[in-house]
């Protein structure tokens, strides 16, 4: 699949060279490819991304879901499915990636912290499925001093969504620092249009042939997606080897206080060290948030219409069937344009389309369409911008920096939904609000992707960029 290349220094990790036989060899870091390898690579990588989107599509829609099911309120629904793992993220992400950058092993520096949480958190999702035969359990071992049922299958499935979401955290945080270490920039962002095509495809499957099925048989979906996600993310991990790193910065040396905290100071200290990286920061936590009222939103919506989870499904399935024939333009066009760009111009078009929803969306038809325009332009934001990260942050810290993109969305993750849950829980449940905040932040999130390509272009644009604090 690859073999060493000459030399391990980032200026050249990213050369597009032909070799003695006339074959184009793609090159990054000490890793090498050929068309052939090229392919093997991707082939492995897009299999792991299918186990893991088939366990995300499916565990946003059916915790929403069940946690209605066992009673909880809007706020409480959306704390525990967005807010709280955003939380998890920006306390456990920062920890695992700056560990994941700086170690070193037979394995790699990525692979150990995607292996090891893997079937904790496939054991986890299937403990969910089996939710009321726990709660009885744990109702049955307290006695007299159990809550009532409905309480007991709550708190039993929140325990284990936090546990799932903890072991999840983990292995988010350094995935896709994984690519950015074995995928060649030259095609990363067509590789991200199939990241993304693939993960469309996984919602496809879901919706067209399981979420009408969710409410009565979410015990055998789960044990089903679980096995999937462990077995296929570990298998995926097995297969795709990393190459040769250099040394990471010697261990902090001296009071046990120095070597712990001033790794942490040096973190924010690299992090926030030019102005530019804090708009790529903010960019990313609006242009994210602005899709959270909906996504977080959705399953109570349709239900307070009198939409049925199968039309629900087939809208969503539309919406992926369009986004997968619109994918790999739109990963062309962010090789071409940059992300920056086409970010700006989903914003922008997803504050027309949001704002007219939130005034005209109250029935079934209306909303149907904004649904589909709602998911086919945030498809086009997030395969648009996926190689974001990859083309501004410095590769030597990725991780790092990607991190610490990740604490700042976190804070939209955490605020948007309570938010917008107690907005809902006040109004009455009038959920077509949901696509007014939503396009409000979408008009805010253009004004400041407009100020990062400013930001862009004086750094040297789409010809001279390089990383601030990175030696060229």
């Amino acid at each position: 699949m690859h073999a060493p290349a000459a030399s391990s220094d980032s200026s050249s990790s990213n050369n597009v060279t032909r070799d003695e036989r006339g074959r184009r060899i793609w090159r990054v870091g000490t890793l090498s490819y050929t068309a052939a390898g090229l392919t093997v690579l991707f082939c492995w990588l897009l299999w792991g991304d299918f186990a893991w989107n088939m366990k995300e599509r499916a565990i946003q829609p059916m915790s929403q879901m069940l946690f209605k099911q066992f009673k909880a309120s809007d706020l409480v629904l959306g704390l525990m499915v967005t807010s709280l793992p955003a939380a998890l993220g920006m306390l456990i992400g920062p920890i695992v990636s700056v560990r994941s950058d700086n170690h070193r092993g037979r394995w790699g520096r990525r692979i150990p912290y995607l292996l090891i949480p893997t079937p904790i958190a496939a054991a986890a999702m299937v403990g969910m499925g089996y939710t009321p035969e726990l709660a009885s359990a744990f109702a049955a071992a307290l006695g007299d001093k159990a809550p009532d049922m409905i309480t007991c299958r709550l708190l039993v499935f929140s325990c284990l969504w936090a546990f799932f979401e903890i072991f999840t955290v983990i292995a988010n945080a350094v995935f896709v620092g994984l690519i950015n270490d074995v995928v060649p920039q030259a095609v990363i962002g067509r590789f991200f249009a199939l990241f993304r095509i693939v993960s469309l495809g996984a919602g496809i499957i879901f919706n067209t042939f399981l979420m009408g099925h969710a409410e009565e048989n979410y015990k055998i979906i789960f044990l089903c997606l679980g096995l999937l996600y462990g077995i296929g993310f570990t298998l995926m991990c097995l297969m795709v080897k990393e190459g040769d790193y250099p040394p990471p910065p010697p261990r902090q040396q001296g009071a046990y206080a120095a070597r712990i905290f001033e790794p942490v100071k040096a973190y924010f200290r690299e992090c926030a060290a030019h102005r530019f990286y804090l708009w790529v920061f903010l960019a990313a936590m609006i242009g994210n948030a602005a899709f959270l009222p909906i996504n977080s939103f959705d399953v109570p919506y349709i239900k307070s219409i009198g939409m049925s989870l199968e039309r629900f499904g087939e809208l969503r399935s539309i919406t992926y069937a369009i986004s997968i024939c619109l994918a790999f333009v739109i990963g062309w066009f962010a090789d071409k344009f940059h992300p920056i760009r086409v970010g700006l111009a989903a914003l922008a078009a997803y504050a027309v389309v949001s704002l007219w929803a939130g005034l005209f969306a109250h029935d079934v038809a209306s909303f149907s369409f904004a649904y589909v325009a709602h998911g086919v332009i945030s498809g086009i934001f997030f395969t648009g911008t996926a190689s974001l990260f990859p083309r501004l942050f410095p590769r030597a810290k990725f991780a790092q920096f990607a991190s610490a993109a990740g604490i700042i969305l976190a804070m939209g993750f955490i605020c948007v939904p309570p938010v917008v849950g107690r907005v809902l829980d006040v109004t009455h449940h009038a959920y077509h609000y949901t696509f007014v905040i939503g396009g409000t932040v979408a008009a805010v999130g253009c004004l400041v992707f407009g100020v990062l390509y400013r930001q862009f272009s004086r750094l040297g644009g789409m010809v001279g960029y390089v990383p601030p604090g990175e030696v060229k």
